[in-house]
C-alpha cells in the first residue's frame, strides 16, 4: 500500500512539473512568443561595460585591431609605427592586461550606486579573448594570458554577493580573424567548424558556469541565423537552461534578426528612436561618445555631461525602452574619474527622482505639446493614473502650462524631492498650469532634470 502510494504521489508530482514547464521549439514564432521577465522591464537603467585586450593599446576604440590589420586606417598604422617594434602582433597586447587596479567589490559598489538594477559585462569581444578560462579559447583567455584571473567569476561573485544587482554576459558570436571562421566565411557559411567548435561551446560553457541573467549576443551581421544555430541555442536557453525563468536576450542572432525577433530589441548601437516603439526595446549608450572601450587620448568634450546622459535617459524610459550606459575601464582595472563621476551623479538623481522611472510605463503621450523637453512617464495607483512630467528646463516664469495631463477632482501635484504640494489651474479643454513659488537654490530637490508628479489624472 505504501509502495502505491509513493507511485501515485510521484505521477502527480511530474505532473504537476509537466504542466509547469513550458518548452520553446526552435522557431522564431515560438521563441517570440515567450514573456518578457518582469524584472527587466521595471529595472530600466543597466550598466554596460567593454574590457579586454582592446583596453591595452586603448586608442581609437575597441576595434582597435580590426582598424589596424583588418580595414588599416592610417591614424592607427601610424601609431604603431611610432610607439612599437616592426613586428609587434595584437598577441602581444595580451600580456599587458594586467588588471592590476581590478576590485571586483569597488566595480559593483560603483555600478550599485549609479543607481542601475543590472549590469551587462563583455565576456569575448570581437578579438576572440576570453575574460573567463574557457576551455574553448586555448592561450587567450584571461587566466592564461595577462592577468591570470577569473574576471567573469570575480565580478559575478561580487555582484551577487555584495549588491541586489543582476549579473548579465556580453559575448560575441563571431571572432575577426579566428581560422575556423574565416573558413566558414570562405564557404559562403555552408559549413558551421567555427560554431560549432567555438560559438556554441562557450556560450553554454558562460550560462552554465555563471548563469547571467542577461545574455547580450553581438557580432551577428555576417552570416543568417542558421548559420549561428541560433534558434537551438535559444530554445534551449528558454526551456532547459539553469536561467530558463529569468534571462533577457537581445535581437543580435543573425542577419536581418535585429529589429525582428529575440527578447528585446536593440535595432542598432545608440538607438533611440523618440516615439513610443510597440515592442520592449533598449539604448545601448556610450558615456564616451565616440568608443565603448577605454580611450587614453579622450578629450573632456567627447564625454556626455551628467544633463545629456539624463535627457537621454529619459526620453527612452518615456518611449518604453531601458538605458544600457556603457564604461569603459583602463586596461589596469581602476575606473577612471569621468566615469565614476557620471555612475554616481546618475545615483544621487535617481535617489530622489526614482519614483517616475523604476516601474513606471510609458503614458499616452510621451511629450508636451505645449512646453518643450517636457517628456512624461505613468504609473497606476489605487486612485488613478499618476503622471510624471520630466523638465528639462527649469521654468524662467512662474507659471508651468502643461497642456496633456487632464486633471480630476482629485489631482494633486508634487515635486520629487521637495516637500508639499504646488497649487494649479486646470486648463481648458485639457492641460494644467503649475504655480512655481520662489524656491531657494539650496531648497532644490536636484541640478538636472526636474520632475513633476500629477495624481488622478482622467487620461
Amino acid at each position: 500500500m505504501a509502495t502505491l502510494i509513493t507511485k501515485l504521489f510521484s505521477s502527480i508530482v511530474f505532473v504537476f512539473l509537466i504542466q509547469n514547464t513550458y518548452c520553446y521549439d526552435p522557431t522564431w514564432e515560438s521563441l517570440d512568443s515567450r514573456p518578457l521577465p518582469t524584472w527587466y522591464d521595471e529595472a530600466k537603467l543597466g550598466i554596460f561595460i567593454h574590457w579586454g585586450v582592446f583596453s591595452v593599446p586603448s586608442y581609437s576604440s575597441e576595434w582597435f585591431w580590426w582598424n589596424w590589420q583588418g580595414q588599416p586606417t592610417p591614424a592607427i598604422i601610424e601609431f604603431m609605427a611610432a610607439n612599437y617594434r616592426p613586428d609587434f602582433t595584437y598577441a602581444d597586447f595580451g600580456k599587458e592586461f594586467t588588471t592590476e587596479f581590478f576590485v571586483p567589490s569597488q566595480w559593483a559598489q560603483m555600478f550599485q550606486n549609479s543607481g542601475a538594477k543590472y549590469i551587462v559585462f563583455v565576456s569575448k569581444h570581437h578579438e576572440g579573448y576570453t575574460n573567463w578560462p574557457s576551455k574553448y579559447s586555448f592561450n587567450w583567455n584571461s587566466m592564461d594570458v595577462g592577468s591570470n584571473r577569473d574576471i567573469v567569476g570575480e565580478l559575478m561573485n561580487a555582484t551577487r554577493g555584495l549588491t541586489d544587482l543582476r549579473f548579465g554576459l556580453y559575448h560575441s558570436l563571431f571572432e575577426w580573424f579566428h581560422p575556423l571562421y574565416l573558413a566558414d566565411k570562405s564557404t559562403g557559411f555552408q559549413t558551421q567548424k567555427f560554431v560549432d567548435q567555438k560559438t556554441l561551446p562557450e556560450l553554454y560553457e558562460i550560462v552554465n558556469n555563471y548563469k547571467p541573467d542577461v545574455v547580450w549576443s553581438d557580432g551577428d551581421w555576417e552570416a543568417p541565423d542558421t548559420y549561428w544555430r541560433a534558434k537551438e541555442f535559444l530554445a534551449w536557453l528558454y526551456t532547459d537552461s539553469p536561467v530558463k525563468d529569468t534571462v533577457v536576450v537581445n535581437d543580435r542572432w543573425g542577419i536581418n534578426i535585429s529589429c525582428h525577433h529575440g527578447g528585446v530589441y536593440t535595432c542598432g548601437d545608440r538607438y533611440n528612436p523618440g516615439v513610443l516603439q510597440k515592442h520592449k526595446w533598449v539604448n545601448a549608450m556610450t558615456i564616451d561618445k565616440y568608443s565603448w572601450g577605454f580611450r587614453r587620448n579622450a578629450r573632456l568634450a567627447d564625454y556626455l555631461t551628467i544633463e545629456e546622459l539624463l535627457q537621454t535617459f529619459v526620453i527612452t524610459v518615456s518611449c518604453g525602452g531601458n538605458m544600457l550606459m556603457n564604461v569603459g575601464p583602463p586596461s589596469h582595472g581602476h575606473i577612471t574619474p569621468i566615469y565614476e563621476e557620471r555612475l554616481l551623479q546618475m545615483g544621487s538623481w535617481l535617489k530622489i527622482n526614482g519614483d517616475g522611472i523604476y516601474s513606471s510605463k510609458p503614458w499616452s503621450f510621451q511629450n508636451d505639446t505645449l512646453t518643450k523637453n517636457v517628456w512624461y512617464t505613468a504609473k497606476n495607483s489605487s486612485a488613478g493614473t499618476n503622471v510624471y512630467a520630466f523638465i528639462f528646463d527649469w521654468p524662467s516664469t512662474p507659471v508651468l502650462s502643461l497642456a496633456l495631463p487632464q486633471t480630476s477632482l482629485a489631482t494633486t501635484v508634487t515635486l520629487l524631492g521637495y516637500e508639499g504640494n504646488f497649487s494649479f489651474k486646470t486648463r481648458q479643454p485639457t492641460g494644467i498650469d503649475i504655480l512655481i513659488p520662489s524656491i531657494a537654490i539650496n531648497k532644490m530637490p536636484c541640478l538636472w532634470v526636474w520632475v513633476f508628479k500629477i495624481t488622478a489624472v482622467d487620461n
